[in-house]
């Protein structure tokens, strides 16, 4: 089942010939369309996405279970696929409820829901009621098995069915700070045994989704894969953690994932914080490994460099994973410049240990052309517990800008920042940051740039032109994380960057698509027209047409890095590159056509 994009096309209008949904078999052969592309979804003016998702095997050879809204309406089915005619039978023509996740069994068998209401759309997340029901068989009735509000301490999420094919494998905090895998008994109704968990990153699910990817073989669970500084891949199989250990043998320092198929041919997948994925056919039988694609044919481990974990402490003693990028030529004792890029979302944790991720691309481009870069996470990050999660609501502009100025502090206690040459950049939420920051942090930040970023909080919350206003429950979310209580603003305004323009101290480099639809162009034009009253002008302006929420046009892409490179260059100088050993201002930046 494969999808499809364009790598040179912007991200607004035209991007509408990419997208859709195919199966193919392994030769490339038979291509059956499963969902058309996003252009091909547009009736009467109107965009009614259609999609699948893989859901598991079926008991016919044939065929496989997929989740699929072909029908429309809030809920998903589940469905039945006929691999060889592309014919689907509904498994799930009667709903117990709005059901926002479904789970099927061993044998394919929708036989979990979890179920809320249209009304609780309304709510915040964390307010909203579930109700998991459960039944025995395709045709049992649907009982009750827990009901809870999302926020609830008692609350869990199920995740899949235990080897009994009854006990479900669920996600619970409890007591606990970070998430983790529990067996639950269906029959008692009771939480089991505790099967997997980490004392620093959630293993289960969090704000932004599962943290953790269940292994499976014919639909039984065997084994776990989740990030934590790099990535771990355990199984619960002693055959499979014996090849497991072979294969990561074979490739040391790397992530290895092993796919089985239903011949004695493995699919394996090998990549690491160096290097794009490259996928080989391991013969098990034979013990013979083939390469079989590559991801990228022009990116290795000659052009980048090592992704290395560290623990910000911030200030009021919250320890959060996070990431920073050496130059190549860097040499101890050397003081550099350093960029501090701040991810988006700001409830998403954006960069993972490996390859891709928009702060691990620019982090990559950045320290090739001599500076030290550093990704920090900062509290209300998903995925390193409940704790630094919640310390993040209420504390936009306030103690989450102060996460980013312990990051740079750091990297100047590190002795490898020179305190006086330190920029902030980031995009969405890390460009809001990086506009704060020339208000709040003009003593640690020397300049910042600043992309498709919500310049006034009010604003971006109640404009019809922002995409999600029309969802109470993402407006009354964003409330929560701004610390807005009713209909009162007053908080958000004191942290808006585009109403204290005045106090704007540092040179700034902003760009926006002029097709963004979740922060529309007329947040830049609120930061830069005030800006422009106070006296104050942005040093680059960059508005690029057809591009929506981020650029995806390689011509866009590489005056976006050369703009910003000539930018750094002039406010915090360069760094040593490869084979010269002293700053050289960097030409053009290399593309890197994995890039998206």
């Amino acid at each position: 089942m494969f999808s499809h994009g364009h790598l040179d096309t912007p991200t607004g209008p035209d991007s509408g010939d990419a997208g859709g949904q195919f199966l193919t078999k392994a030769d490339g052969s038979k291509v059956i369309t499963l969902a058309a592309n996003a252009r091909d979804q547009v009736r009467d003016g109107q965009f009614r996405w259609r999609g699948m998702r893989y859901a598991g095997r079926s008991k016919d050879a044939n065929k496989i279970v997929v989740y699929s809204n072909q029908r429309g309406g809030r809920s998903w089915d589940v469905m039945s696929l006929n691999l060889d005619t592309n014919e689907r039978e509904l498994l799930t023509p009667k709903h117990p409820g709005e059901v926002e996740q479904w789970l099927v069994d061993q044998e394919g068998i929708p036989r979990v829901a979890v179920v809320t209401t249209e009304k609780d759309e309304e709510l915040p997340p964390e307010e909203r009621l579930m109700r998991v029901m459960i039944r025995d068989s395709l045709e049992a009735p649907w009982r009750e098995l827990a009901k809870f509000t999302r926020g609830s301490g008692e609350r869990w999420q199920p995740v899949d069915f235990a080897e009994n094919n009854r006990d479900l494998i669920v996600s619970f905090n409890g007591k606990r700070d970070t998430s983790a895998l529990y067996r639950f008994d269906t029959t008692k109704g009771e939480m089991g045994e505790l099967i997997a968990a980490h004392p620093r990153y959630d293993l289960g699910e969090t704000a932004e989704g599962m943290q953790a990817t269940l292994l499976k073989v014919r639909n039984k669970v065997v084994g776990l894969s989740f990030d934590d500084e790099t990535v771990q891949t355990v199984y619960f199989d002693d055959r499979l953690a014996r090849r497991q250990h072979m294969l990561e043998k074979a490739f040391p320092g790397k992530e290895v994932w092993a796919q089985d198929t239903d011949t004695d041919l493995v699919l394996v997948s090998v990549q690491s914080d160096r290097s794009p994925p490259v996928f080989y056919l391991y013969d098990e039988a034979r013990k013979t490994m083939r390469e079989f694609l590559r991801a990228s044919e022009t990116l290795d481990e000659r052009h980048l460099v090592a992704m290395r974990p560290f623990l910000l402490k911030t200030r009021d003693g919250l320890e959060i994973p996070s990431y920073y990028f050496l130059p190549a030529s860097y040499k101890p004792g050397q003081k550099l410049p350093v960029v501090v890029h701040i991810h988006g979302g700001p409830f998403a944790r954006a960069d993972t240990w490996g390859t891709s991720g928009f702060g691990v691309r620019e982090a990559q481009l950045l320290a090739s052309r001599g500076y030290a870069v550093v990704l920090p996470n900062f509290r209300i990050t998903p995925g390193f517990g409940k704790k630094i999660y919640r310390a993040g609501f209420g504390e936009y502009g306030r103690k989450m800008s102060e996460d980013h100025e312990d990051a740079a502090t750091w990297a100047v206690r590190q002795g490898f920042g020179d305190p006086k040459r330190i920029c902030i950049s980031g995009a969405s939420y890390g460009g809001a940051a990086a506009l704060w920051a020339t208000i709040k942090s003009a003593d640690v930040f020397a300049c910042a740039v600043a992309g498709l970023a919500p310049s006034d909080p009010r604003v971006q919350n109640t404009s019809v032109q922002t995409d999600y206003v029309y969802s109470k429950g993402a407006v009354a979310h964003w409330k929560r994380v701004l610390g807005v209580k009713g209909d009162d603003w007053s908080v958000a305004d004191e942290v808006a960057p585009a109403r204290h323009a005045d106090r704007s101290r540092i040179p700034i480099f902003m760009y926006s698509g002029m097709d963004d639809y979740r922060v529309p162009i007329e947040q830049t034009r609120l930061m830069a027209d005030a800006l422009k009253k106070a006296g104050k002008p942005p040093e680059v302006v960059m508005i690029k047409m057809g591009e929506a929420h981020g650029f995806g046009k390689l011509d866009n892409r590489v005056e976006l890095y050369t703009e910003m490179l000539k930018f750094l260059a002039r406010h915090i100088g360069v760094g040593p590159t490869p084979g010269t050993g002293e700053g050289v201002a960097a030409a053009e930046p290399v593309a890197n056509p994995s890039a998206k």
